[in-house]
């Protein structure tokens, strides 16, 4: 981390601090949890019995945080025995710190995942035991603390109390809930304002918001949480996004395949999927008292099919492709829109090659990845890492080490000759394999990780996949797992933020809306005709007649994001011309200009097809 982002963090963390301190000057009877540095902030847990923290409480705590950033009260370190620590927890009655110092004594850490291991027995008794402890002190603000923090609390910079929301404490649901606080913090004013108007940006391109206003989506509380029902404007950007996939699998050989959408318990104990996801499996049990499993994955089932039939190393490679749907029981709390839901349309692909053969496909993959991002104009907002696994814990991984190195050196060959740049993560790879995975950046600068090329040597062993080689001897095929958009439903959420929901023309659900001057018969046969040649030509166009103003029709179509809208009258009639109000996004040029109406519906044809993401006109 650079140095101006070590003083960012201290920064952060030190006002984590002043809240809490804040808090416990307006509550003294405040019991802390912890409060550490996050994306763009801190926040602090904290326990007030029966009283609540509002929004409308912020400005009274801001005030008291900014006299102790005005006193410039010194950030003190010193240290206490464990022992001493835990006193001091019970003399003050905070009974949260207490618990971090008894598991700090006991095992080491206040880690989750360390002490869960604790509790399996792997830490023995006293071997990771802390003997000492650090605290923090700041005018009559004490608190156990690692650090960093800044000299003294007037050095932390611009904030702003953004929002308050329970959380259970250390994230169990059988603990106490707590009120989380939450704050953004940056180096200076200049920063903070720039953030905060792109959080109002971000409202008002928040998928869930325009999602409801395009009517491409909804949820019902009779269907279920986390289960998106499409509208017919929502299903039509499913529909194009897969038949821009189908087009470029046709166009490099690939073969659609169809799976069930459920299957035996034991396809995912032999692929390992049955205990990565053992608490995200919906489970189904018939009338005949069998028992099956709503697919979390399609790659087990992708096997099956490979296996169906004896292959030849001149079978090779096999390139399996589908758009199909699967199911994790996600946890209530961390469903919401379009991020996280329980049924979920993939865009899935397995490959089955020769080891000699990875390099080609995994840069046929590559190629493919870039001209499918370049189609929606996210292409060059991205970053790819390769994902590589924790030497760490090697028990999270299946597979053979030789494998995995030879698969990992495989990766990085095609980062290198794509100019990918690739970050190696460790600790990111999937359950079977390495991977690269490409990160797109939206409008706002947020992260979504999309597409992924994947290597995996080891289901294929798992299930005894083989084929015959060229010496007539049994081989094992190498499985290339590869998502070009991944999730439907998380890739849609990109498309409406990024756009905020003017979709290029391809994509749009209503590519042009004719707009008739008024009820007349000769303007509004006129209107159906261009609606009919509009449709020979495949594209999506609707006719508004109804009796408004032509103002409030053209904002009416605003409102509805489309494209191309053009007003036909009698002008229109005598001389077979319109002249198409364009979309600001895709206008470029400002003067509106006359086309022949068949022209005009070619030209935009044209754009849809070719997947272009501005206007040629």
């Amino acid at each position: 981390m650079s140095q101006p982002d070590d003083q960012l963090y201290a920064m952060r963390h030190s006002l984590a601090h002043i809240t809490a301190t804040a808090v416990q000057h307006l509550w003294p009877e405040a019991k802390f949890g912890i409060g550490p540095v996050v994306e763009n902030g801190f926040y602090y847990d904290i326990d007030l019995g029966d009283t609540t923290i509002s929004e409308a409480d912020f400005e009274r705590i801001e005030a008291e945080m900014h006299k102790i950033i005005e006193a410039g009260e010194q950030f003190d370190r010193f240290e206490l025995p464990i022992d001493q620590a835990i006193d001091w927890a019970k003399q003050t009655n905070q009974p949260y710190k207490r618990e971090l110092l008894n598991d700090l004594k006991r095992a080491g850490t206040t880690v989750a995942k360390d002490l869960d291991k604790d509790e399996l027995g792997t830490i023995a008794e006293g071997d990771a035991a802390t003997e000492k402890v650090s605290f923090y002190k700041n005018g009559d603000f004490t608190d156990l603390c690692r650090g960093p923090h800044v000299e003294s609390t007037s050095k932390v910079g611009a904030f702003k109390l953004m929002r308050v929301a329970g959380a259970y404490w250390r994230g169990k649901e059988d603990n106490p809930q707590m009120q989380r606080l939450y704050g953004v913090a940056f180096a200076t004013e200049k920063e903070l304002r720039q953030h905060l108007n792109m959080l109002e940006e971000a409202k008002k391109r928040d998928h869930r918001k325009l999602g409801q206003e395009l009517d491409l989506f909804s949820f019902s509380d009779l269907v279920g949480p986390g289960l998106p029902l499409y509208s017919p404007r929502g299903a039509i950007l499913i529909e194009e996004l897969k038949n821009a996939l189908k087009d470029i699998s046709r166009r490099y050989n690939m073969q659609q395949v169809s799976i069930p959408h459920l299957a035996k318990l034991d396809l995912y104990k032999i692929s390992g999927h049955a205990d990565k996801f053992e608490d995200e499996l919906f489970r189904v049990k018939s009338h005949y008292q069998q028992e099956f499993i709503l697919k979390p994955v399609n790659c087990p089932h992708h096997t099956q099919i490979f296996a169906s039939r004896p292959r030849s190393y001149r079978d090779m490679p096999l390139r399996y492709v589908e758009q199909t749907m699967q199911y994790r029981d996600e946890k209530p709390g961390a469903i919401g829109g379009l991020q996280r839901t329980r049924g979920f349309t993939v865009d899935d692909g397995h490959t089955f090659c020769r080891v000699d053969q990875i390099e080609d496909e995994a840069s046929m993959i590559a190629e493919i990845i870039q001209e499918f991002y370049e189609n929606v104009g996210l292409w060059g907002q991205h970053w790819v890492s390769l994902s590589v696994r924790d030497p760490r814990s090697p028990e999270k991984y299946i597979g053979e080490p030789k494998d995995w190195d030879e698969a990992e050196i495989m990766l990085k060959t095609v980062s290198d000759k794509y100019g990918l740049d690739a970050k190696r993560m460790e600790g990111e790879a999937a359950l079977y394999g390495p991977k690269l995975d490409f990160m797109f950046r939206d409008a706002l600068g947020r992260e979504t990780q999309l597409a992924t090329i994947q290597l995996d040597f080891a289901m294929p062993k798992g299930f005894g996949l083989i084929y015959t080689d060229e010496e007539g001897q049994e081989a094992t095929p190498v499985m290339i797992h590869r998502a070009i958009l991944g999730s439907f439903e998380r890739f849609i959420m990109l498309l409406i933020e990024h756009f905020a929901g003017k979709f290029p023309v391809w994509l749009a659900p209503e590519q042009i809306r004719v707009i008739s001057v008024n009820q007349e018969e000769p303007i509004v046969e006129f209107a159906n005709g261009i609606v009919e040649q509009a449709k020979e030509l495949g594209l999506r166009i609707s006719v508004d007649n109804d009796n408004e103003s032509v103002s409030k029709k053209i904002r009416n179509a605003e409102i509805w994001k489309i494209p191309y809208t053009i007003v036909v009258g009698e002008k229109e009639i005598v001389s077979g011309e319109v002249v198409p109000r364009v979309r600001g996004d895709l206008e470029v040029q400002k003067s509106h200009q006359a086309h022949k109406v068949g022209d005009f519906l070619r030209t935009v044809a044209n754009e849809a097809k070719s997947r272009v993401v501005k206007t040629s006109l």
